[in-house]
């Protein structure tokens, strides 16, 4: 079952107060930082120093801040002007990409919001754009807009620059657990998915109450993600505390997720994050979503286990796994 749920811009310009079902119990502020999240520049990954910044960022946070990651701030600006002129058309373009068939069965792919299941399901204040860009030729363009007109362009040169990006993080991170170069890379066939996910928080009448995206991990291997330099909002937790994620002009935030924590045995921990709301201003991200193959089995790689660091995780097919069910044995 999928319930058909107003969009959250459309809400946003008509309530003075979020309705129940957007509420959240938690308390929304955040601890001070203990320390800066890792800024790394990636064009000096083989220098031993920032190969240890790198370890440590991913040991202590899950994600850290990158720089020099090869993609042109030109073009970043274009694909970020690209994404707010698509959510600022009128509601009845958007709806031609909606993700909702005949208006109830949802599918993952195109615009609208998470499926909704229960009545009383608990809701993020955002909507989203959804679309599969990996494998090139599994592309469903009928989801892609044609308005503005350089969409479809500007992000299809976006994917091949962050594709690069994912590749040097991979192998980086390889090399730090002393496995081969290409382990990871290698768990990525030309058949495994690859997402990108247009994020628009429309400003909330209360922040205070509400979360933009409520908190969760990734559930694939590595995310690469493009946030508004104008507009802070990411948190992410940390020993019991939420902490914000500082929002950098021209720089991305890569963080690992559920299935490259399974295949490090844990040395590396998918992040929980979670997303602010704003009073007075709309916010857009972009994130890139890199998945394994699906007939990957999932499981700690053998070099990294011995008598005193014993699997903490399930052999699990990659397609059989659910982000927010770990399989672990302790």
């Amino acid at each position: 079952m999928s319930l058909a749920r107003t969009m959250v811009q459309e809400l946003a310009a008509t309530v003075e107060e979020p309705p129940r079902e957007y509420v959240v119990d938690d308390m929304l502020d955040a601890d001070e930082m203990p320390q800066p999240i890792p800024l790394i520049d990636l064009s000096r990954l083989m220098a031993v120093d920032e190969a240890n910044k790198l370890r440590a960022a991913l040991q202590t946070w899950g994600l850290f801040l990158a720089t020099n990651h090869g993609i042109e701030e030109s073009l970043m600006d274009a694909m970020m002007s690209a994404s707010r002129d698509f959510f600022r058309q009128p509601s009845e373009e958007k709806q031609k990409y909606s993700n909702l068939i005949d208006g109830k069965h949802f599918q993952m792919e195109g615009y609208g919001n998470d499926k909704v299941v229960t009545r009383d399901q608990g809701l993020s204040w955002n909507d989203h754009l959804h679309l599969r860009v990996e494998p090139e030729d599994e592309r469903n363009f009928s989801k892609w807009p044609t308005h503005p007109e350089s969409f479809r362009d500007v992000l299809h040169e976006y994917a091949s620059k962050t594709k690069r990006t994912r590749d040097l993080i991979l192998r980086s991170i390889a090399k730090l657990l002393d496995l081969d170069e290409d382990y990871f890379v290698n768990q990525i066939s030309n058949k495994a998915i690859g997402f990108a996910r247009f994020n628009y928080y429309p400003p909330c009448p209360r922040p205070d109450l509400v979360l933009g995206r409520r908190s969760h991990t990734d559930g694939g291997l590595l995310t690469i993600l493009f946030v508004d330099q104008d507009v802070g909002g990411l948190q992410v937790e940390r020993g019991g505390k939420w902490y914000n994620v500082p929002a950098k002009p021209y720089t991305l935030v890569i963080n690992v997720a559920d299935c490259m924590e399974i295949m490090t045995n844990g040395i590396f921990r998918s992040p929980l994050h979670r997303v602010m709301t704003n009073a007075n201003k709309e916010r857009l991200s972009l994130a890139r979503f890199y998945a394994v193959d699906a007939e990957t089995m999932l499981e700690p790689a053998p070099s990294l286990l011995d008598d005193k660091r014993p699997p903490r995780y399930e052999k699990i097919k990659a397609k059989d796994f659910v982000s927010f069910s770990r399989m672990k044995i302790s």
